[in-house]
């Protein structure tokens, strides 16, 4: 006994050994790797697709015929050197109809870091930085023959933030995230369309209008829009942002002292649950780090587990295959976590956001985990079948090589697992595996594809709004206009809206009826729409008193766009007694000409705006006091100081930190000699004020 005892202790010992110097396991088998899920009770997970037929992907779409087109990133992390770019699309086929691919065919390929892929008219739209292509097969060999550069000049140095993430939204445009960076964008279509600065924000365009613009974000690798075309962003560590405000509005005047327009609304923050220890590289890096962090006093934790560090692919489910209680989800995969979280978003009641919640069931776990640290979730689609399809790009490694200490580095293969990639299907455990019949909605006639804007499954109604509008078919008009009035459901009330303004039928007629829905979702977007319209602007201004947040939100940023309107100024200042205390409102109402103008503050003094010395209040001021001197109107600026000395002292100092901001951000002479003053004085601030710019020094 004691020599059986001896051997299985020096067995132990070998094995440990052995251990010790194999850091990181090996790859499962795709039936292996089925095992490693711990999935929400009430769903069943179902292998959809594996190597050979799909290596690296990182995301897949299904088009208006059903044909199923995957990403494939294989130089992953690594940017491939000139003429040996890896990337390709594939095109996946399910030749027998049991639910699993089976046969796969190269539709394009030496793309250089394409990571996102979008259906449009006879063929697809690929993100490949530093481009955005069209790429369409004309030949029907299954294979693009066809290759047009539609954007060029995003920035291209990073993998892991680059031009992503296409989406065709509601209101028609297509939206693409950029994660903020640099880059210097122009379309082949319009060579002599000035180049777009592409700092600080995401991407949107429309190639039916030729149209092309920085809109609000950044996103990183993930981009939700739900049904009324609100944004929902993914950053490595911040899983979930609500794209608030529209970038347009927030740069019409230039002098906001913020340009945020994005917000957290994550009520849990960075905690995630995962069933994988850290890998060996990740858990040596955050030791060092912290003990770095305690000998040079800092207040800071570093985390190697169990908290979010690699979100990405934030896709909203807007069909009907899963429970009702799960539309207008957002899942969202971690892949340095190897699991799917599930968010669960709830409106303000007063505030034009939401607050994304954890579910019940799932306050300590999460929607799927797997024990596998080769399970990389990058991505998800919502297919046809209203089922989920989580695109898993199974790499040993997923990080930038740029973040990892060069000893640690020694030991990491970061191609491990280029030949690798599974697809799998979640879908309820009473629902069928097996695939429906392919939807073919290009055969359809105009008015099918009209009827199917009623569609339960948002697929149906973006991919038959998006055809309607390819096809520029009037004949469907009548009808449309008919869903608008009448139809029950509101989401089909919305997509009739645009799909007559996509079809350039839109008059003020249709943009009134959507500002007097009983929808808020409608009335948002009515209001927005009106913009277009002068002739709308009393009905703006009703809608500035709309009991739903996200309406009167718009209402005042679209308000905004007519700043020379009679009562325009008055009708900003009521809203923002009434809601000034969130801050959104506050930006809106400042964002526009009419309402961070001398006028705006005499309003406010006459309704009585600063008898309550309120924190909010003093935000106000002390943007407002930034705006109106960073205009660097001499006249304007003179009346300004003239026209604060009514306030408290408290608010005039709040007044001098406003203009101190403003001379930190502007190059101009007259604001430095008045903030010159100021830091010279301090305990004066508010006495300073009671002078104009040119005898300020």
């Amino acid at each position: 006994m004691k020599s059986f005892c001896y051997l299985s202790f020096l067995l132990i010992l070998a094995f440990s050994a052995c251990q010790q110097e194999k850091l990181y396991t090996d790859a499962l088998s795709p039936e292996q790797a089925m095992q490693s899920f711990r999935l929400h009770d009430d769903f069943a997970i179902d292998l959809f697709a594996a190597e050979p037929h799909v290596m690296d992907p990182v995301e897949m779409v299904f088009d208006a015929e059903g044909n199923i087109y995957v990403v494939e990133m294989p130089d992953y992390p690594f940017k491939p050197e000139t003429g040996q770019a890896g990337g390709s699309i594939k095109m996946l086929v399910d030749t027998d109809g049991d639910g699993q691919i089976d046969q796969s065919s190269v539709f394009a390929d030496g793309l250089s870091e394409a990571t996102s892929v979008l259906p449009w008219k006879n063929g697809i739209l690929v993100t490949a930085a530093p481009d955005i292509l069209y790429l369409q097969d004309t030949d029907g060999d299954q294979r693009a023959d066809v290759w047009e550069v539609l954007f060029t000049g995003f920035f291209e140095n990073n993998s892991e933030a680059q031009i992503t993430n296409l989406r065709y939204s509601v209101d028609n445009w297509i939206y693409a995230a950029n994660h903020g960076q640099a880059g210097e964008v122009s379309f082949s279509r319009q060579p002599d369309a000035p180049k777009l600065s592409m700092q600080g924000g995401d991407f949107r365009f429309r190639l039916d209008k030729e149209a092309f613009e920085l809109t609000s974000g950044p996103a990183q690798f993930g981009q939700a829009i739900n049904d009324w075309g609100h944004r929902f962003i993914t950053q490595n560590t911040i899983h979930i942002r609500h794209a608030v405000m529209p970038k347009r509005y927030m740069e019409r005047h230039g002098h906001m002292p913020s340009s945020t327009v994005a917000l957290n609304i994550s009520d849990h923050d960075l905690r995630m649950y995962q069933d994988t220890p850290p890998p060996y590289w990740r858990a040596e890096r955050t030791r060092r780090r912290q003990k770095r962090y305690e000998e040079e006093g800092l207040d800071r934790i570093e985390y190697a587990e169990d908290h979010f560090t690699g979100s990405s692919g934030a896709t909203f489910y807007g069909a009907d295959a899963f429970p009702s209680e799960y539309y207008g989800n957002i899942f969202t995969g971690d892949v340095a976590g190897n699991l799917i979280h599930r968010d669960v978003l709830l409106p303000h009641d007063s505030s034009p956001t939401y607050t994304a919640v954890r579910h019940a069931l799932e306050q300590d776990k999460e929607f799927l985990s797997s024990t596998d640290p080769w399970f990389r979730p990058a991505n998800f689609t919502v297919g046809p079948d209203g089922y989920l399809y989580v695109i898993d790009m199974y790499r040993q490694h997923i990080e930038t090589p740029l973040s990892i200490p060069e000893d640690l580095k020694e030991d990491m293969d970061f191609l491990n697992g280029m030949d690798k990639g599974r697809i799998y299907r979640i879908r309820p455990k009473d629902a069928s595996a097996v695939k429906a019949a392919l939807p073919r909605l290009k055969e359809k006639p105009s008015a099918e594809l009209a009827e199917l804007l009623s569609h339960p499954n948002q697929w149906w109604r973006l991919q038959a709004q998006r055809l309607l509008l390819e096809r520029q078919d009037a004949s469907v008009v009548p009808e449309v206009e008919k869903m608008l009035q009448q139809h029950e459901d509101a989401r089909t009330r919305l997509h009739a809206l645009y799909v007559l303004e996509g079809l350039g039928a839109l008059d003020a007629q249709h943009v009134q009826l959507a500002l007097q829905d009983t929808h808020p979702g409608l009335r948002e977007h009515g209001a927005m729409l009106s913009e277009r319209f002068p002739a709308l602007t009393d009905e703006l201004l009703k809608a500035l008193n709309d009991q739903a947040p996200r309406v009167a939100f718009q209402s005042a940023l679209s308000l905004g766009q007519f700043s020379d309107q009679p009562g325009a100024t008055d009708a900003l200042a009521d809203l923002l007694m009434q809601r000034g205390s969130d801050a959104w409102f506050r930006t809106a109402v400042l964002s526009s000409e009419a309402g961070s103008s001398t006028a705006m503050m005499q309003a406010l003094e006459e309704k009585g705006f600063f008898k309550d010395e309120e924190d909010w209040k003093a935000d106000f001021t002390r943007d407002i006091s930034s705006i109106i001197t960073a205009r660097n109107k001499p006249e304007e600026v003179t009346a300004y100081l003239q026209q604060v000395q009514i306030l408290s002292p408290a608010l005039r100092e709040v007044v001098a930190e406003g203009i101190l901001r403003s001379a930190e951000r502007h190059d101009d002479e007259t604001l430095k000699t008045l903030a010159e003053a100021i830091r010279k004085e301090p305990a004066r601030m508010s006495a300073l004020l009671e002078k104009t710019p040119e005898d300020a020094n």
